[in-house]
C-alpha cells in the first residue's frame, strides 16, 4: 500500500495520534505526516504510506492557509486557549476593522518568528514543550517565514471583555499561527492568544478533499499515487539507457528549465526526485 492521504485532524489529539490510528486501520506501519497541527488545531493532515514517506520532506515544504479565532484582552502561556492566563485587559469597545486590516496589512512579507515555548521544535536533544513543562526557559532558535496574506473575514463581536474575530492567513513553512496572533494583540494595544485554529490548506490540498477518521475506519479513502501527490512537480520519462542511472542515483542530462522534477520510466512508475545542479545537469534528491 503506498501513495497520500488527506486527513481532517479532529481537534485534542496529537499528529501522531493521527498516524497511529492510520496504522492500526490500515495494518501498515510506514506512515508519516508532513507537518504537525496543534493538538487543539483542527483540518488538513496529510499522510504518506508505504513507499510515499519517501516524499515526506518534499510536501512538507507547502505553504499553508488557516482559518484563526483571535482573542484580545487574555494572553496566555501557551498562546491558546490550553494554557495558563499571564495577562488580562479588559476590552471595552470594538476596534474598527479599517484598523485591524491595517495591522494585518502591516505583518505581511518575511519575519523572523521565534517559536513559542510550549512547541515541538527540538532544542539541545528535547522538545521545547519538555522544558516548558518543568518551567526552564531556554533560547530559542529563529526561523524565517513568510506570511502572504492575512484577511479579517468576520465582523468583530465583544464577549465577556475580549474582542473576537477570525482571520484567513497564507503563510509559509514553519509559521506559528499562536505567535503570529499574539504579535496581532500587541499592534492592537491589547493581549491576545489564539481560539479556534483550522488548517483549510496545504499546497494544492484542501479540507474538502480530506477525510474523518471515521470515514477511515469504514476503508471508505482513496490513496493518492505518487504522481499524483506531486502532479505540481514537473514529470519527466526517462528511457531505458538513463533509468539505470536514475536507480543507481548517478547525475543525468536533461533538456529542460525547471529545478525541481519527478523521474518516471516508461511504464510510469515513479523512480526518483531530481533537482537541477547547472546547465542541464541534474543530480537525485531522493529515490522512491
Amino acid at each position: 500500500m503506498n501513495g497520500v492521504l488527506l486527513v481532517n485532524k479532529p481537534k485534542h489529539m496529537t499528529s501522531h495520534d493521527v498516524v497511529m490510528k492510520a496504522r492500526n486501520i490500515l495494518g501498515i506501519k510506514k506512515i508519516g505526516h508532513t507537518g504537525t497541527l496543534d493538538p487543539n488545531a483542527e483540518g488538513v493532515l496529510v499522510l504518506c504510506v508505504g513507499k510515499a514517506t519517501k516524499i515526506v520532506q518534499f510536501l512538507t515544504l507547502l505553504d499553508k492557509e488557516y482559518i484563526a479565532e483571535v482573542i484580545l484582552g487574555i494572553e496566555t502561556d501557551t498562546e491558546d486557549e490550553t494554557g495558563n492566563i499571564i495577562l488580562k485587559k479588559k476590552v471595552e469597545k470594538i476596534i474598527e476593522k479599517e484598523k485591524i486590516e491595517e495591522v494585518l496589512n502591516s505583518l505581511l512579507g518575511e519575519h523572523e518568528q521565534t517559536p513559542p515555548m510550549y512547541s515541538a521544535v527540538s532544542v539541545k536533544g528535547k522538545r521545547l514543550y519538555e522544558y516548558a513543562h518543568k518551567n526552564i526557559e531556554v533560547e530559542r532558535p529563529k526561523r524565517k517565514v513568510t506570511i502572504y496574506s492575512l484577511d479579517l473575514i468576520n465582523n468583530p463581536v465583544l464577549e465577556n471583555e475580549t474582542l473576537k474575530f477570525q482571520i484567513k492567513c497564507n503563510v509559509s513553512k514553519g509559521t506559528y499561527i499562536r505567535t503570529l496572533v499574539t504579535e496581532i494583540g500587541k499592534r492592537l494595544g491589547y493581549p491576545a492568544h489564539l481560539g479556534r485554529l483550522v488548517r483549510t490548506k496545504q499546497g494544492m490540498y484542501t479540507l474538502n478533499e480530506c477525510i474523518t477518521l471515521e470515514k477511515l475506519e469504514k476503508k471508505e479513502y482513496t490513496l493518492l499515487s505518487i504522481k499524483e501527490a506531486l502532479k505540481n512537480c514537473k514529470q519527466v520519462i526517462v528511457k531505458k539507457e538513463l533509468e539505470k542511472k536514475v536507480k543507481n542515483g548517478a547525475k543525468i542530462k536533461l533538456n529542460i528549465k525547471d529545478d525541481i522534477v519527478l523521474i518516471l520510466n516508461d511504464n510510469y512508475e515513479e523512480l526518483a526526485i531530481y533537482k537541477k545542479e547547472n546547465n542541464n545537469t541534474y543530480s537525485c534528491m531522493r529515490g522512491i
